[in-house]
């Protein structure tokens, strides 16, 4: 009886060794070898290896998508990606990287301002250097420029935005024309100079001042 007993316990701990360094081999086989980015625009490859170097020492089965949406955001502009295995040992990332719609400038600060109000650090493209100038800090020109989508200003027209300590704007068009806006309730000037800026007898108009209530003070 002990006799079989031992030779039962022997025979198990063979087929579990055995086991062990099969799985080894298995888990060293599918490690990722290779990997492709593709879509990426503006943030450099190596930028991108560099932070996914951990990949090389992953098994492809175990690889979970948290692990590189933790390293990828660590790149301000990349918005998303997709993953696709490639098996036994490929992974292909697409990256989608994020649109800036202006160069926001903020107490010596320069960033790139996104529609969904992200800012992502300032680099040189020749793609982005006619966005307008913002003067101003994120949060109020976030605002400003929901309500400016809400009006349907045509801000494709808009070559710099002024915010002033008094918690006014300026906009400059990119036919110089200067709108000076109130503090408050300035959708309607907005909306007025929608109107009249391609009327005959306001196109010789390099400023539209609506800073007092219900005037409009042409220069």
């Amino acid at each position: 009886m002990k006799k079989r007993l031992l030779i039962s316990i022997m025979f198990i701990l063979v087929l579990s060794t055995y086991s062990i360094k099969d799985d080894f081999k298995l888990s060293a086989k599918i490690n990722i070898k290779e990997l492709v980015i593709e879509n990426n625009v503006h943030v450099q490859e190596e930028k991108i290896r560099e932070k996914l170097s951990f990949l090389f020492e992953t098994n492809l089965f175990f690889l979970k998508r948290k692990d590189l949406e933790k390293k990828l955001n660590e790149i301000d502009i990349i918005e998303s990606f997709e993953i696709k295995k490639v098996y036994p040992k490929k992974i292909k990332i697409k990256i989608y990287e994020k649109k800036p719609i202006a160069i926001l400038i903020y107490k010596r600060n320069k960033n790139y301002f996104t529609k969904k109000g992200d800012l992502i650090n300032f680099f040189e493209t020749e793609k982005y250097e006619d966005l307008p100038v913002i003067f101003g800090d994120q949060e109020n020109f976030g605002i400003f420029y929901e309500e400016l989508l809400s009006i349907n200003f045509p801000i494709n027209e808009i070559e710099k935005f002024y915010f002033f300590e008094s918690k006014r704007w300026d906009i400059v068009t990119k036919n110089k024309q200067i709108i000076k806006l109130p503090i408050d309730n300035y959708e309607q000037s907005l909306k007025n100079f929608i109107k009249v800026r391609h009327l005959d007898n306001f196109k010789n108009f390099k400023t539209f001042d609506y800073r007092i209530n219900k005037q409009l003070i042409l220069k």
